[in-house]
């Protein structure tokens, strides 16, 4: 009898976890996908206080509850760039035209090109932007950490802009 009423317990415990996973999946699968339509998405300058030069923003997508990033395409004209910046959770940017440069606090300067793909672990100072001859857009997908996706710093000058070397 011990048996039978341990048996009993173990299979009730056992098919409330299964209903309980199945139900959590079905909520999960009921679940309205979200459209981003794009005339509802901000667009906009980068403000000068952060970038050097002509840069556009257009955002696609907001962190949420569950994907803790953003995206948006940011297009850089020839010459223009961001501040010194890091992301406390990294950012992935995957260029879609033209030719870039990113930069870190070592001096070292990346060249990049449609097709490519650059990831800038957390908490990693850097710059990016377009090359002094071509513009640049890249899609980039932002970490969010508590609340914060990016800590903008000083302009980047012109000569760390210039020290291109890899």
């Amino acid at each position: 009898m011990k048996y039978l009423a341990l048996f009993m317990t173990l299979l009730l415990c056992t098919a409330s976890a299964v209903y309980a996973g199945q139900e959590q999946t079905t909520a999960q699968e009921n679940a309205p996908q979200v459209v981003y339509r794009g005339e509802s998405q901000k667009s906009f300058k980068g403000p000068e206080d952060l970038f050097t030069g002509d840069v556009q923003v257009d955002l696609l997508f907001p962190a949420n509850d569950t994907a803790h990033y953003s995206g948006a395409y940011v297009t850089f004209q020839p010459g223009a760039r961001t501040n010194w910046h890091f992301h406390p959770a990294g950012q992935h940017m995957i260029v879609t035209s033209g030719i870039g440069l990113t930069g870190t606090r070592d001096g070292k300067v990346i060249e990049f090109k449609a097709g490519d793909t650059i990831w800038c672990p957390p908490d990693i100072d850097h710059w990016h932007g377009a090359t002094p001859d071509s513009p640049m857009t890249h899609l980039v997908i932002t970490g969010d950490l508590n609340g914060e996706n990016v800590i903008w710093k000083e302009k980047v000058t012109d000569e760390q802009y210039n020290a291109r070397k890899e």
